[in-house]
């Protein structure tokens, strides 16, 4: 018997997994979440799944139980058979824990991505991780999808002159490099110096500025202190407006705060991770469909290479 796709969701990412199944022309699959009277979690599968590909999604943002469930549900699908075992991860947590930047610390995405495959994945679908050699930490296929494909259309859709592309910071010029090409626009790089994580101490940029319309590229914006204090340092060198465009929008903290009182004119995200709040600043492109034709890719054994653009 041929093996059907099926698609479950844990709670944190529900409304997105929704629009997936919904663009692939599912219905989500059932499943129960409960929780014991200490909090602890327990998920189970409501319909059988025994020699079906199972693509579970979940974003793994804070609290650690996200993270936790998305295991629990490998588990359980292992346990009860599943042909293949997808962890659809649109946000992978844990991302920024790469490397050994200090004396004793872990390297927490490394762990990760043994915890998946040892739960039970088979294969891991993600987008825009934050650094790119986080692949090679799985023993397991990776599909590393790019959330370029649904922003460049809509920066072509501004019809912006005097374009310029920057990054807000040396890790991420690679990625503004990629966008500048593709548009043919200027680059900037901004050099920023922490006095501690996730806070800024001083910020300077390489490149004109001045009578630009610049648009920040990053992978996640958290607290929203370096894209800014960006924004602010560039309007008052001359820049004519100042966007940023970043796939996860973490905004925690006083990050829509922030936001609202700087001098970014837009911030566009994804629904990676759902919106705490809603701001006349931020606009959320989804992701579905894209993980919805990748998905259906993965599942007839097809290249998915054709839905990248850069």
């Amino acid at each position: 018997m041929e093996s059907q796709v099926k698609f479950f969701s844990g709670i944190a990412t529900e409304t997105l997994a929704q629009k997936i199944a919904k663009s692939y022309g599912k219905d989500l699959g059932k499943v129960v979440h409960y929780r014991f009277s200490d909090g602890e979690l327990q998920a189970s599968y409501e319909e059988s799944i025994r020699g079906q590909n199972v693509f579970i999604i979940q974003s793994t943002p804070p609290p650690a139980d996200n993270l936790m469930e998305l295991l629990l549900l490998i588990d359980a699908a292992k346990r009860a058979s599943a042909n293949q075992i997808v962890a659809v991860i649109p946000y992978f947590g844990y991302a920024r824990q790469d490397r050994k930047d200090q004396p004793r610390v872990a390297i927490g995405a490394k762990l990760v991505a043994d915890m998946l495959a040892v739960a039970g994945a088979t294969r891991v679908m993600t987008m825009d991780l934050h650094a790119d050699q986080i692949q090679g930490f799985f023993n397991i296929p990776v599909d590393h999808l790019y959330a370029s494909t649904i922003f460049l259309p809509y920066i072509q859709s501004l019809n912006l002159e005097h374009l310029t592309i920057a990054a807000p910071d040396i890790g991420g010029s690679k990625r503004a490099n990629a966008y500048a090409k593709h548009f043919k626009a200027d680059m900037v790089i901004c050099y920023k110096q922490r006095a501690k994580a996730n806070v800024v101490e001083s910020m300077t940029a390489i490149g004109e500025i001045k009578g630009r319309n610049i648009i920040l590229v990053d992978d996640m914006v958290d607290t929203g202190g370096t894209l800014c204090k960006a924004a602010d340092m560039m309007m008052e060198r001359g820049a004519l407006s100042v966007r940023a465009i970043c796939t996860h929008g973490v905004l925690s903290g006083k990050a829509y705060e922030t936001i609202e009182n700087s001098h970014l004119k837009e911030l566009i995200v994804t629904d990676t991770i759902p919106q705490k709040h809603e701001s006349e600043k931020v606009k959320v492109l989804s992701v579905a469909d894209l993980f919805a034709k990748v998905i259906n890719s993965v599942h007839n054994y097809e290249s998915i290479s054709s839905n990248f653009i850069i």
